[in-house]
Formats: structure tokens, C-alpha cells, sequence
């Protein structure tokens, strides 16, 4: 059993004088009084303050002309509600407190606590509301809004800070959110590039916000990316993004464009009802993990003539992508097991997902991006181990893409 820490006796002297001067009778007197001591115990600190400013303590003689003026009522937030202080004065204005500055009006810390509840994906008007229900001041939409856009710095110096030379593995995916622009409400899609270093840790390199996908806008993201000091990627691993393919070959020629399976299987699945889609599903596995590419070949064709009849146009996009399907058989099973999904970006979809879940629109572009920074940033904390098995992953790639790789 672990023994109880005696408490010392300054404390003892201090909770019995609480206890006297205030009657305290429940834990709520006893944010009164800490609120109400607060006020008082920062006084006395500004007035120390002011000795140190002075040279001299209060109704001692100087020759110094400087001399105190009185007090200044000033308003402060805390923790406890908000709090009236005195603040001390001198004829000559030169005073300043250190322990609440000039201008400080708040001492709660509640910026970080607004953007982590920004971080979550509540809305400006949902955090003036916890903030007056859990703190008792008011706290405006328009200021959560201005201390929200101090990160707007923050994420333009992320957004072009310098990359690693070599990637071995890029994910690129979307998640659409409905946003207000021009006072129209509009379907963007928030491009994510998450890529594997070589260490086999996850880092976001870039999140894109637009609407209009083509060769033209994606070799743009791309050359973004060697502007910041890409040189290679091994693999690249995509849905059936409009234009990637082209734009993957203009910028990045060596690199090997690989077509998300799962993707590609969930887009088949949209052509089969319920009662087959486990029995298709599971045909669709002797495809994309037959060892092969001639036995996968071979696999699609008998997967094709089994359904044909009742699905006809389930198929067709194995068929028509299959130059983006195949890469996948020249890797072992372990390799397969990184490449052949875009489960590695899917976590971190899911946490920009459940921003959607918090409202329903965003009011700005600029507001969407704030929020996925804030996102990519909670979740990224977590990405502190490898992946399983990237010492041979990584053995094979350097293999596979013989001087591509550092050492």
C-alpha cells in the first residue's frame, strides 16, 4: 500500500487560513476563493514589481523623481472566470508588469485550448459557446477566428519547408468536404501526399485544396515537390486520380505509378449488389494476390466470365487499368502488403473525416486548412515507430531500384 505524502506545514498554514477567512464549505468556495486570492496575490507581485522599477519600496524616501501614481483597474481572464486587478502606476509611465503584461487580458492559456477544440473540427460559433459554458467569460467567434489564423504562418512555413531527396513510397488520396467560397457552397477535395522516408516513417508532405482534377494540376503539385527538393520516388500509390498518370511521367519519369487496390476493389463492389458481394469479393482476391502477373492475368479473365453475365460492367476497369494494376506482382508479399493500399494514408483520412462529423460546412477554403493542419498535426504525433518488417521492405526496394536509395 502506498504511503500517504505528509503535507508540510506552510501548506497546513495555508488551507487553515482558507478555511478561516473564507468559510469554505464546498470544492465551488473553493474557486472562489482561489479566484478571489488570484487578484490579490498578482497585486502584491506587481507591487514587488514596481519596488525593483522604483529602486525603493513604498512610503520609503528616494531622490529618485519617478514615484508611484496609483492603480489602474484592468480586466483579466483565467481560469477561474474572469478577475478585476489593480495594477500599479508611476508618474512617468515607464512601468511595465511582467507578470501580466501591458496588453495581456488573458492568463487562462485559452488560445491552445481553442485551437485544440479547432483542432477537432468544432465550429467558431460551437467554441464561443464551451468557452462561456466551462470558463463563464465570453469569448467571440470573431476572436477564435483571429487567434486561429495566427497559424496561418505556421502552416505556409509547413507547406514549404524543405523534403528529403528520396521518397521510397508516395500516397496521394482525397477527402471532399462541402465549403462555403464566394458565398457559394462548393464540393472541394482536400488532396493529402503522405510519403514513406526512408527510416519508414510517415510524413505529410503537402495537403492541396481543390476541385478540378488533370494532368495539369497534379505535374503542378508534383513540380511543388521537387521545387522543395525531391529528386526521386520509387512508387507512387494512387485511386484513379484524373491526369496522375501523365503528370507522374512528366515529372517524376522513374517513378512507378501503382494503382490502389483496395480503391479499385471497392469501385468493382459498386456494381454488385449485397447478396454476392462477399463471394465476388473473394474472387477479386485471387487477382491482385495471385503470384504472378500471368497468373493474375489469367485469374481476371475467369473472374470476368464467372460474373459477366449478371454484372457486365463490374470488370471493365481491371481491364482498362491494368498497366497501373500490374506493377504490383514484380514484389514480394511483404512489399505487397505496404503498396497494394493506401491503408497508411486511410488513419489518417478517417481523422480528417470525423472534421465532417463536427459541420457540416466550412466557412472559407482558408478555414478548411487550418483545421486539416491542426488534424495532420495531432495525428502525426503518434507516427513515432516504423513499419512492420521495413528493414526487408526497404532491402528489397534498394534492390529492386539498384542506386536509387541511400545507402
Amino acid at each position: 500500500m502506498a504511503r500517504r505524502k505528509r503535507m508540510s506545514e506552510g501548506k497546513k498554514n495555508i488551507i487553515a487560513a482558507l478555511l478561516q477567512e473564507y468559510d469554505i464549505q464546498s470544492a465551488e468556495d473553493i474557486q472562489d476563493a482561489l479566484k478571489d486570492l488570484l487578484g490579490d496575490t498578482i497585486k502584491e507581485m506587481m507591487e514587488a514589481e514596481m519596488d525593483e522599477h522604483l529602486g525603493y519600496e513604498s512610503y520609503e524616501r528616494s531622490e529618485n523623481p519617478n514615484s508611484r501614481n496609483g492603480y489602474k483597474q484592468k480586466q483579466i481572464r483565467s481560469k477561474y472566470g474572469e478577475t478585476t486587478l489593480s495594477v500599479p502606476q508611476d508618474r512617468d509611465s515607464t512601468f511595465e508588469p511582467k507578470i501580466v503584461k501591458k496588453r495581456q487580458k488573458d492568463i487562462s492559456a485559452i488560445d491552445d485550448k481553442i485551437i485544440s477544440m479547432y483542432a477537432k473540427g468544432m465550429t467558431t460559433r460551437r467554441i464561443s459557446e464551451m468557452i462561456e459554458d466551462i470558463y463563464g467569460f465570453e469569448v467571440s467567434e470573431g476572436m477564435v477566428s483571429d487567434i486561429t489564423d495566427r497559424l496561418l504562418p505556421e502552416i505556409e512555413e509547413w507547406q514549404n519547408r524543405p523534403l528529403a531527396e528520396v521518397y521510397p513510397i508516395l500516397f496521394i488520396d482525397a477527402v471532399h468536404f462541402s465549403v462555403k467560397d464566394n458565398n457559394v457552397i462548393r464540393k472541394l477535395a482536400a488532396y493529402v501526399i503522405l510519403g514513406i522516408n526512408h527510416e519508414g516513417k510517415k510524413e505529410v508532405l503537402t495537403i492541396q485544396v481543390g476541385e478540378n482534377e488533370s494532368s495539369k494540376y497534379w505535374l503542378t503539385v508534383l513540380n511543388e515537390l521537387k521545387n522543395r527538393g525531391v529528386k526521386d520516388i520509387l512508387i507512387l500509390c494512387a485511386d484513379g486520380l484524373t491526369g496522375i498518370k501523365e503528370a507522374i511521367n512528366a515529372a517524376f519519369p522513374k517513378t512507378e505509378y501503382q494503382r490502389c487496390i483496395v480503391h479499385q476493389v471497392r469501385n468493382t463492389l459498386k456494381y454488385v449488389p449485397d447478396k454476392d458481394r462477399k463471394a465476388f469479393a473473394t474472387d477479386l482476391k485471387s487477382i491482385y494476390q495471385a503470384p504472378t502477373e500471368e497468373q493474375g492475368r489469367a485469374n481476371m479473365e475467369t473472374v470476368t466470365e464467372k460474373w459477366q453475365g449478371k454484372y457486365p460492367n463490374a470488370m471493365k476497369s481491371w481491364f482498362s487499368n491494368w498497366d497501373a494494376i500490374c506493377p504490383i506482382f514484380k514484389f514480394s508479399a511483404e512489399v505487397r502488403k505496404v503498396i497494394y493500399t493506401t491503408n497508411a494514408i486511410e488513419s489518417l483520412n478517417s481523422t480528417y473525416s470525423r472534421l465532417n462529423s463536427q459541420r457540416s460546412v466550412f466557412p472559407s477554403p482558408t478555414a478548411l486548412m487550418k483545421a486539416l493542419y491542426l488534424a495532420t498535426f495531432e495525428a502525426s504525433k503518434k507516427w513515432t515507430s516504423t513499419l512492420r518488417n521495413w528493414g526487408r521492405v526497404y532491402g528489397e526496394l534498394s534492390i529492386m531500384y539498384d542506386g536509387r536509395l541511400p545507402e
